[in-house]
C-alpha cells in the first residue's frame, strides 16, 4: 500500500513539476527574456519526485525469482536439460549444395511410373 501511494505522490509532483516549468517559461517569453534558469524549487521538486517514484516502483515490484542451476534443476529432469543433437553430419548438405546439377543423377518422379 505505501509503494502504491509513494508512487502516486511522485507521479502527482512530476505533473506539477512539469506545469510549473510551463508556467515559469510562459512568464519568461511575457517579460520578452525567452533564456532564463529553471527556478530551484522546481528541480527540487523534480528530484524529489524522481527519488519518490524509484522507492515506489522497487516497494511494489514482486519478489525475485531465484535463477540457479539448482533451482532450475528442481523442476526439469536431466533429460529435459540435456535434450540436444549428439552428433551433426554436415558433410552430406555440403556434397549436395555445392555439386553441379548435371552431376547428381535425375531421380524418376512418382507421375513418370504409370
Amino acid at each position: 500500500m505505501l509503494a502504491r501511494v509513494l508512487l502516486l505522490v511522485a507521479t502527482c509532483l512530476i505533473f506539477h513539476a512539469a506545469f510549473s516549468t510551463y508556467e515559469h517559461l510562459s512568464y519568461l517569453k511575457a517579460l520578452e527574456r525567452p533564456e532564463g534558469p529553471i527556478p530551484k524549487s522546481i528541480l527540487i521538486e523534480t528530484v524529489v519526485a524522481l527519488v519518490l517514484g524509484i522507492v515506489g516502483a522497487s516497494l511494489n515490484a514482486p519478489p525475485l525469482k531465484e535463477i540457479t542451476w539448482s533451482s532450475e534443476m528442481r523442476k526439469r529432469t536431466i533429460d529435459e536439460m540435456d535434450s540436444r543433437l549428439g552428433f551433426a553430419n554436415y558433410v552430406t548438405r555440403g556434397r549436395n549444395i555445392f555439386t553441379s546439377r548435371q552431376a547428381i543423377p535425375k531421380q524418376p518422379s512418382p507421375r513418370e511410373d504409370h
